[in-house]
């Protein structure tokens, strides 16, 4: 607790009509010191006795000063802020929960490192690919997220020529980028060996997008352990990651003769989308078609039935990736982490196929 000095207690001037903030000068004038020195107090540098470093901070409480990130980047030469330019549509951020999890572990790390977080959205590769060089350039973030990581990704080369620190999530290392990863095999591996298990032999599966790398790893666990299994694997529709893409790939799937029994889509959103637009289309869900997701986000527990699906853990990977982030903005080293693996939750949107339940 801040100690407080004798003598007279000095008295708050009136803040001027329109002023909304205190500044570090009204600190100054209050505590009878000079600027620098409530600068070095405040800011923690040396050169400031403690008995005046408390009694600086003692009266920045009391006028209610808070830190001005201008002022901080002009002493520490920072942006205090690191940004996280995401290429999606605006209508998938404001319906994936999954992205409000991950914002949420950037925020509590970022709130007690005083750092701000600049989200924004692009349509296209190409606009990310603009917009990366204008934040470095203008200075206006110390760091940035790599995230939806693509097949021979141009971000890497981009952000190792404009010298930007970087950390990217879900993805193999690359030189001179913090990486943290949750496998996700394990959990789908697990998943479809569930839906063998039960006896299906006719597995759909509805991906991501195009030329994502966890679009094609889940794809490819699909493949190879049905394959392993000696299934053939059934129909592959290319998904979006939304409930719309979900509801289309139903429309393709269940109309056919021979549908599938069981359909593994690639994020929970597209299974919401699935089921719904199965049970429009006469389908039950599981008794006549399981549906299964990917995420374990907090909603497809209360979907009807409830999603079976791979529980992933957002919150937990934004927290870790901003760790690491700020770790390579203030000392330069690259670290990795890996959190525990992607866990399978069975629910009661699967069931054995429909012959198996005649016999």
């Amino acid at each position: 607790m801040p100690t407080r000095m004798s003598g007279p207690t000095p008295t708050r001037r009136p803040a001027p009509r329109g002023q909304v903030r205190v500044s570090i000068t009204d600190v100054a004038r209050e505590a009878g010191v000079a600027i620098s020195t409530v600068s070095a107090a405040l800011n923690g540098r040396t050169g400031v006795s403690e008995d005046t470093r408390q009694r600086i901070a003692g009266v920045a409480e009391r006028l209610g000063w808070v830190p001005s990130i201008r002022g901080r980047s002009l002493v520490a030469r920072r942006a205090w802020t690191v940004g996280l330019l995401m290429q999606r549509p605006a209508s998938v951020l404001e319906a994936d929960p999954f992205f409000a999890g991950f914002i949420g572990g950037i925020e509590t790390v970022l709130d007690d490192a005083g750092y701000a977080l600049l989200l924004q959205l692009a349509d296209s590769r190409d606009g990310v690919l603009r917009r990366v060089p204008q934040w470095a350039h203008s200075e206006v973030v110390d760091g940035i997220y790599l995230t939806d990581v693509q097949s021979d990704d141009p971000r890497f080369a981009l952000i190792e020529r404009l010298g930007l620190s970087a950390v990217a999530i879900n993805c193999a290392s690359h030189p001179g980028v913090a990486t943290v990863d949750q496998q996700h095999h394990p959990g789908m591996g697990a998943l479809l060996r569930h839906l063998l298990d039960l006896g299906h032999t006719r597995i759909a599966h509805v991906s991501g997008p195009d030329g994502f790398v966890h679009s094609a790893e889940r794809e490819a666990v699909w493949r190879t352990t049905l394959t392993g299994a000696g299934v053939r694997p059934g129909a592959l529709v290319r998904g979006d990651f939304t409930s719309e893409g979900g509801a289309r790939a139903a429309d393709q799937l269940l109309a056919g003769d021979e549908p599938p029994t069981a359909v593994v889509c690639a994020n929970d959103l597209t299974a919401i989308g699935f089921i719904s637009r199965a049970s429009a289309l006469g389908f039950a869900v599981p008794a006549q078609v399981s549906v299964t997701g990917f995420d374990g986000i907090q909603l497809s527990g209360f979907t009807t039935p409830p999603l079976t699906t791979v529980q992933t853990s957002p919150h937990d990977l934004g927290a870790e990736a901003t760790r690491l982030l700020l770790h390579l903005i203030g000392t330069g080293e690259v670290l990795h982490h890996e959190l525990p693996d992607a866990q399978l939750l069975i629910r009661a949107s699967t069931a054995p196929p429909p012959l198996q339940k005649m016999m």
